[in-house]
């Protein structure tokens, strides 16, 4: 279904906590439901739980409707707009 970039990728924006379900499925077309058991097939157990954790916790944002208004976008304001998905490095 996924290439293992893909995976990797939807692992990463599932771990942040700014990152919204809904930002996931706009990007890869999959549910909340499937992040879950996507995250559940490739994690360890122990980090699944840890995850799972956090998602359900105050910390994270996942939900829109949980979120803070004031945050108005998916990605950091740092990110500069770059196709598949690479994220530039900061100049010093």
């Amino acid at each position: 279904m996924f290439s293992e970039a893909q995976i990797d990728r939807i692992i990463e924006m599932a771990w942040e906590d700014r990152t919204p379900f809904e930002a996931i499925h706009h990007q890869f077309g999959i549910t909340e439901a499937e992040v879950i058991q996507l995250m559940r097939r490739e994690l360890k157990p122990s980090s699944w739980r840890l995850w799972r954790k956090r998602v359900n916790q105050g910390v994270s944002q996942k939900h829109l409707q949980k979120r803070n208004v004031e945050i108005n976008r998916f990605k950091c304001s740092r990110q500069r707009i770059i196709s598949n998905n690479a994220i530039s490095k900061r100049n010093k």
